[in-house]
Order: structure tokens, then sequence, then C-alpha cells
């Protein structure tokens, strides 16, 4: 079958299961399998395409109508400039996220100490650290599985990191520069409305942030302060409609300097302060 063809055919299947970008996800998996990249189906539309890659696309448009993520059935997701494993133990990443890598990097000098709480798959903490000098990481997660992946992306970027099973500070020692998280924060009752994609596939303990969404900023901003050094920084991504009760929080926990940042959509996207 040739190049064009197999596309549409990926195309048609991914329309008729209603996926989201089903054009845009139908030529990624067709790269992926055929290592082109997007000029290919302009150029090459008529070159043959061997049985055994035809039936791998397939077979990933296949998985792709039934709404598991695109990163999952392709194993990674690019992040800052830089590519992480992911699997169904781990949070996508997400642009949005990067928006808190980048206000870190603001104020991150050479030699720092960072710990980045409930790390994952470790892009936030792996993005810091690659993109510094001299800087020290742990990152820590309840999931080891999530740990796991997390290592290998660590191993892939060629970074020594330390990373610790731990559920919140319990396992963690020592003292930082700089605290990070993206913790679980959608509340509870609002899972089962998320698309597929993500209530499905993605690792509900990374998403669900208890009854009001707030409950890992209430344990992270009470226990913080006892692991970072006097004019130590505490970072939160936080969703869009929660900018005030976190910034209350922390404000009541004694952090000065208290800033919102928003995302490239306009919406409240990064938390921050200093603890003097």
């Amino acid at each position: 079958m040739q190049y064009r063809e197999l596309y549409r055919m990926g195309k048609d299947r991914l329309m008729e299961a209603k996926i989201p970008e089903a054009e845009l996800d139908a030529r990624l998996l067709l790269e992926e399998v055929c290592g082109t990249d997007r000029n290919d189906l302009l150029v090459h539309g008529d070159r043959e395409i061997a049985p055994e890659q035809s039936e791998r696309y397939l077979d990933f448009i296949h998985r792709r109508q039934k709404h598991e993520p695109l990163q999952q059935i392709t194993g990674y997701q690019e992040f800052m400039g830089l590519r992480f494993k992911v699997t169904p133990d781990v949070l996508i990443p997400r642009q949005d996220t990067e928006i808190l890598v980048e206000e870190v990097m603001r104020y991150l000098h050479d030699g720092m100490h960072i710990l980045d709480m409930c790390t994952g798959s470790g892009c936030i903490l792996l993005s810091l650290l690659k993109y510094s000098n001299d800087c020290e990481g742990t990152g820590c997660d309840i999931s080891e599985t999530a740990l796991e992946v997390a290592e290998e992306n660590a191993k892939a970027l060629s970074l020594n990191v330390s990373f610790v099973q731990s559920d919140l500070f319990e396992n963690v020692s020592g003292k930082y520069e700089f605290i990070v998280s993206n913790p679980p924060y959608i509340p509870t009752g609002v899972i089962p409305t998320l698309m597929e994609e993500v209530r499905d596939h993605e690792p509900v303990c990374a998403l669900d942030g208890r009854k009001d969404g707030l409950y890992f900023y209430r344990e992270i901003v009470e226990k913080a302060g006892e692991f970072l050094h006097s004019g130590g920084m505490l970072f939160f991504e936080i969703g869009y409609d929660q900018a005030e009760k976190v910034s209350s929080l922390m404000q009541e926990a004694g952090y000065q300097e208290v800033r919102v940042c928003k995302d490239l959509a306009g919406l409240d996207r990064v938390v921050y302060g200093t603890l003097l």
C-alpha cells in the first residue's frame, strides 16, 4: 500500500472514532512507524510501505481508536525540547507545565539543590538540571513504577539524580533552595468528566487532588518549610481556578512575594513564593 493511502485509511478510522486531531495523530503515528517526517506525505506519498510497517501502523491506529493517548502508543513525549519516556504509570508531560520550568529557571543559579515533589516522569526536575550547571536534584513520588520511568529518563539524559519513593515528605531529607511540584489537583468529583484519554489511561493517583483539589497543596505548604533553606522558594503548578486559594495557603504559611503566572492561554498556571 502507498504511504498516502495508508495515511488516509488511518485518518478516516480516527475520524470515525471521533478522535480529536485525527489528521495530526494519523500522520504522527505513520511517521513514527516509518521514520519519516511531514514532508514525506507531500513529496513521497506514492512510496510503497512494507507490509510489516503497514501492520504496525494499523495496530497503532486501532489503539488510538480506543482513545489510548498518542504518547503512550509512541512511548514518549517532547517537553522543553527534550524527549521523555512515558508509560501508563506517569502523567504525560504537558506544554503548560513548561511555564513552571521556565519560571523556576529565572531564579535558578549554579550549584543549587532542587526537590521535585510528585516527580512522575521526572520531566520538571530533569529539564531544570539539563539546562543548569552543577545543580543537584532529588525527585520523590509515592509510585515505585513512576520512579522507574523517571530513572530511565535521567539515564537517557545522562543526568545524575536521586529518586526517593515517598508519600510526600515522609522519606525526604536535607535542605533545598527550591521545592517544585505539579501535584494532583483535580477534584475527585471532576475526574469522571475528564476526556477519555486522561480519565481511563493516565494514573488516577497523579490526577486526584481529593475533594476540593487542594489536599496536596495544603500538605506540601505545611511541611515544605522544614526542607527549605532560608530564602528558599516553593513553586507549584495549579489548576486554572486555584490561584487565589493556593496563594492564600502560602501567604498564611509565611511565604513572601507570592506571585501568579499565566500560561499561553492566559490562564493562571503557576504560583510561587519565598520563605524568609
